[in-house]
């Protein structure tokens, strides 16, 4: 495992940091809509576009209100999902934060097969076996990215999967890409997508110390972009970092839109709860600002909830809208989209009838897959959970 020192540097208006880089490997909340907040205190054109230069889409704009109906049960009997990743054919695969395994799950009978252990996971309060996403590439290469906890830190590594070895030994030995990322009892953030540009975006969180998020050398409350191997990608506000955008408390959702925009769901404290769209080297305020604020240095959210309404981990972008799961707030929130802002107020979907939400992937044009999280301590289990649902949206 090769690993490099990687330095950040804050922008030339201001002082440069001294020498305490972050290493890293070449080869990371608690649970809290009201009104929404307007936008950004910036105008558009001020922040940098998506790596790609994506314009906004031609998209027609949804209509103000959509529409939520669950098509089906996938699978029961899941024990503290997290992360879902959805395997060509139609299978998805599943991660359980506590137990640290992947789970196979037939996308058509619900049937589960353990496919391994992910050696390393510590899990503690909310680390775990977080997030995981298949490599750009897993036609060819079959390898699967997982974010989790160790005793030292968050990381992320890739594991060959071979689904033609035994049931539970079906996982290679883990090849870290990226390691450490701040641990803490609550607060690992987690949530890992390849993005269009190919390239590895990872949500981190503040692991309990608000200052990591305005500290441009930590790792800590911030999203992070890097290539499949773990360096920071070439176009990176600064070349030598990971880090695509700061001031965030705890990131534990990410998705793009069809103008390849980043959408990225915000865990707040005791106020507002946050859906921000992402752009390269802001700043989103925490702690400084928690929901929408009048500082020009800082990014305000496209919309936001009290605490109790919402307390987001995964979103997802499907016909039109963005959809965010909510832990507390025990629903699913939808936020139509124009461009770069939304064209409506929130809606909420499936209020207290399946208990806390903790992920939502789209699963093809007006569907989506939502994941339910009330084994994971905190929630009220019921019969069957947790359980993967198929939905159809509008």
């Amino acid at each position: 495992m090769r690993t490099a020192r990687a330095t950040l540097r804050r922008p030339a208006t201001t002082a440069a940091l001294t020498a305490a880089g972050l290493l890293f490997s070449a080869g990371c909340s608690s649970d809290g809509g009201g009104e929404p907040a307007a936008g950004s205190t910036r105008s558009s054109e001020s922040a940098r576009e998506s790596p790609d230069g994506a314009k906004p889409s031609a998209a027609d704009v949804p209509p103000d209100k959509g529409t939520v109906k669950v098509a089906r049960t996938v699978a029961e009997g899941l024990k503290s999902p997290w992360g879902l990743a959805p395997l060509p054919g139609g299978d998805l695969l599943v991660s359980s934060r506590d137990d640290g395994t992947l789970t196979r799950v037939d996308g058509e009978s619900g049937e589960k097969t353990e496919v391994g252990s992910v050696p390393g996971v510590a899990p503690e309060g909310e680390g775990g076996l977080l997030g995981i996403a298949l490599s750009p590439d897993f036609a060819s290469d079959r390898l699967v990215y997982a974010y989790f906890t160790t005793a030292s830190d968050n990381r992320i590594a890739r594991l060959l999967y071979d689904e033609k070895k035994p049931e539970r030994r079906q996982l290679g030995a883990p090849d870290t890409v990226f390691k450490g990322i701040p641990k803490g009892f609550t607060h690992n953030g987690g949530r890992i997508a390849f993005g269009p540009d190919k390239q590895l975006y990872a949500g981190t969180g503040e692991s309990g110390d608000p200052e990591l998020s305005q500290d441009r050398r930590s790792l800590g409350g911030k999203i992070l972009r890097m290539t499949p191997t773990g360096e920071p990608a070439r176009d990176n506000p600064e070349p030598d970092s990971v880090v695509y955008s700061w001031g965030h408390r705890n990131v534990q959702g990410i998705a793009w839109d069809g103008g390849k925009r980043l959408w990225a769901a915000e865990f707040g404290q005791d106020t507002y709860d946050e859906v921000n769209l992402i752009k390269a080297g802001e700043n989103y305020g925490w702690p400084e600002v928690e929901g929408e604020g009048d500082d020009a240095d800082f990014v305000n959210p496209v919309a936001q909830w009290t605490t109790d309404e919402a307390s987001p981990s995964g979103v997802a972008v499907t016909a039109g809208s963005v959809w965010m799961a909510g832990l507390r707030g025990e629903r699913l929130w939808r936020v139509p989209l124009d461009g770069e802002r939304r064209s409506a107020d929130p809606q909420a979907f499936l209020e207290g009838e399946f208990g806390r939400l903790r992920t939502v992937h789209e699963a093809g044009e007006g569907k989506l897959w939502l994941v339910t999280s009330n084994t994971d301590g905190r929630g009220d289990a019921r019969g069957g959970d947790d359980r993967i649902l198929l939905l159809n949206v509008t």
